[in-house]
């Protein structure tokens, strides 16, 4: 498995294999934010396909209680491994190490990321990897779908926080 900062390139395959039901293609979206320096869009790869996906936020989360906690704590956002038969296989905890590592390198001393209250299964991967409990908070967005309809969605969350080394990591 490789992972890679998201090209333009990588948009139409990350639609083919990890499809969007928006009518913007959310990996359009991110690739955009990163574009404009507001993200970083990283895609984890096996066998030539994209399997795994995940969004750092350098301007952190849009809630105010999350902000009003942490100020400037960027925020990993949209991780995802798909297709699900590929989870549990340290894709997503590979993703989380990576965009921890560039979080480091940019300066910041912790990463923040939100976790659905009805996603127990993504708690135990953040718990796993030291991630701990910050504030509660209601996650909402909303996405217009390729017929012309907006939904909108309002998810009870946590945001968990995980303080990051200082000074040169011993890799082995």
């Amino acid at each position: 498995m490789e992972i890679t900062v998201c090209r333009a390139a990588d948009v139409a395959l990350l639609d083919e294999f990890m499809g969007s039901s928006s009518a913007v293609s959310f990996h359009a979206r991110r690739f955009a934010r990163q574009e404009a320096g507001a993200g970083t869009y990283l895609v984890a790869w096996l066998d030539g396909r994209p399997v795994g996906h995940a969004e750092i936020r350098w301007g952190g989360c849009a809630d105010p209680e999350v902000r009003a906690a942490l100020p400037g704590c960027p925020e990993l956002n949209g991780l995802a491994v798909w297709p699900p038969e590929l989870r549990s296989r340290g894709i997503g905890g590979a993703l989380v190490r990576r965009a921890e590592e560039l979080v480091r390198e940019r300066g910041h001393t912790v990463l923040g990321l939100g976790v659905a209250a009805d996603n127990p299964r993504a708690a135990g991967l953040y718990a796993r990897l030291g991630y701990q409990p910050l504030t509660e908070y209601v996650d909402r967005w909303s996405y217009e779908d390729r017929e012309g309809v907006t939904h909108e969605h309002a998810d009870p969350c946590t945001f968990l926080t995980k303080p990051l080394p200082s000074g040169p990591l011993d890799v082995k």
